[in-house]
Formats: structure tokens, sequence, C-alpha cells
């Protein structure tokens, strides 16, 4: 399959998993739990993958360095951004989550600048200001509500987590060359991480119980979904341009617009004419962002 498709199908597997993640929160109240249900679900199933392929017989031989910056991306993506990623979605639901995720291009901009003095150019502040109106908009509830900033910021932060974590898996794939086993490292480190914290803030029996109310159907569903995303995106970088695929990674928003409320059911996930505008607004900028040379 050329990396293309598997951008595409990335995007799009992306914008399911949304969709059903969304639903499947519904039906807890703790999104911390539901977090821990969904990357240990993800690890096993990219464990089981990269497994199959060959790609975990080099991990040992591996540079330290490497290995501990795979680790650093996962806490990075998947224990701190998946938590926000739900975190948003148990508050305000799939379909303004997704659009909000899209702007990690901008902070990929405001990161350049800082680190290595590389400033936004006339084009670039341009996308951004497409990107920050549509997101507003999304804030607004589609347009249809007053604006509360407090609503985009867990998505915001999850874009934000999702825009560093890839310093550290490039530098991490200079040691060792292979994004499976890379994310897998990741995956596993989150885990490991995330079990000691819950029972430490949750209490043993609390968070066990939490757990399993989270470790439903479409929970476990939904974390395969990711897990099988985010392997097709990174495997779609060895064939296609990043801008490619960052581009086509945007599929993730009409996808998560139109099954959110299919899914979820149109009283919960409320896609309105100002939702789909403000989405429309990032996703133009970021394939500004993203093709722009």
């Amino acid at each position: 399959m050329s990396g293309a498709l598997l951008a595409a199908a990335s995007g799009v597997g992306f914008g399911v998993f949304q969709s059903i993640n969304g639903r499947a929160l519904r039906g807890t109240d703790d999104s911390y739990a539901s977090t821990f249900v969904q990357v240990g679900t993800a690890a096993m199933a990219l464990a089981a993958v990269a497994l199959a392929a060959g790609e975990l017989d080099g991990v040992l031989e591996a540079p330290l360095w490497a290995l501990g910056d795979f680790a650093f991306a996962g806490l990075l993506h998947f224990l701190a951004g998946w938590s926000l990623l739900n975190l948003s979605q148990h508050r305000i639901g799939a379909a303004r989550t997704g659009p909000l995720l899209t702007t990690v291009p901008v902070f990929g901009v405001v990161i350049a600048a800082l680190t290595i003095g590389q400033l936004p150019g006339a084009v670039t502040l341009l996308a951004i200001a497409l990107m920050c109106a549509g997101a507003y908009l999304v804030a607004m509830r589609g347009g249809g509500a007053t604006a509360r900033a407090a609503d985009a910021l867990p998505a915001l932060g999850c874009a934000l987590m999702w825009a560093l974590s890839p310093i550290f898996i490039l530098r991490g794939l200079e040691g060792f060359d292979s994004p499976v086993a890379g994310l897998t490292v990741g995956l596993v480190v989150s885990v490991l991480a995330f079990a000691p914290a819950l029972v430490l803030f949750r209490g043993a029996g609390p968070a066990w119980t939490a757990v399993k109310a989270s470790a439903g159907t479409l929970k476990l569903i939904a974390g395969v979904l990711v897990a099988v995303a985010t392997w097709s995106r990174w495997a779609a970088l060895e064939d296609a341009a990043v801008g490619a695929v960052l581009a086509l990674n945007l599929l993730s928003v009409p996808t998560v617009l139109f099954l959110a409320p299919i899914i979820a059911g149109r009283h919960v996930e409320r896609v309105t004419l100002g939702l789909w505008t403000g989405a429309g607004l990032v996703i133009s900028g970021g394939l500004v962002l993203v093709v722009a040379p």
C-alpha cells in the first residue's frame, strides 16, 4: 500500500476512532481510567503487530538514549495527550474536539520559532490566523453559544503534546530505525507509568472499579483503531512526504463530524453549520501550513 493511501487510511481511521471513543466515554465518569484502558489496548495491539513483523528483534540492542526518546515521546503523546483527548471528548464531545486537534501544525510553528529561530512568513501567519479563527468558532459550540475558552483547553493541550512528541520520536529513530518499535516502546512505558499513577490518585479499589467500568466493547474497539491509525501514519512517512501525510490526516475532521452524531446520537453530538464552518477554517489553514514552501 502506498504512503498516500496509508495516510488517508490513518486520517479516516482516526476520525472513526474519535467517533466511537466519544460514544464509549458516555458510559464512564472517569476519563483517566478510560485513557488507561485505551492505552493498554493500543499497546497490546501494536505490540502484536510489531512482533509479527519482527520489528522488536533489535530493541534490546538499541541505544539507551533512543529508547529514552521513544519513552518520553510516549509519555507526551499517549499518557498526556490521550488523557487530554478523553477529557475534552468527555466535556464537549467528539465533534467539537476533532477540529481542535488539527491545530497541531500551529504549535509546531511556534515550537520551531522558539527552538531553532525559524520565524513564520506571511503565508504561515495567514494559515495560523485561519486555524485560530476556526478553533474559536468550534469553542463557541459551532457559533451557537457564548464562547468559553476553557472548553477548548484540553483539546488544544492535546494538540500541543502531539506537536512535541514527534521531536523525540524522530530523534529516537536516528538511533533505532523502526517507527513501530518506537511507538510500542512509548505505549508500554505509558502503561507502566499510568497504572501506579491511577492507583496513587484514585486508590487501588476505586481505580480498579473505574478501569473495569471503562473496559467496554466500544472502548476496546477504539483502542485497537487508534493503534492501527497511529501505526499507519508513521508507516506512511516512509513512502510519502510529511506535508502530504499531514494533509491527508485532516480527513479525520469531516469523518468525525459525519459519524459522531450517528454513533452517539444527534442530541449529544450537535453538528451545526457554525461547527462545519469552524472546522473548514481549521482544515484550510492546516492545508496551507503543510503545502506552503
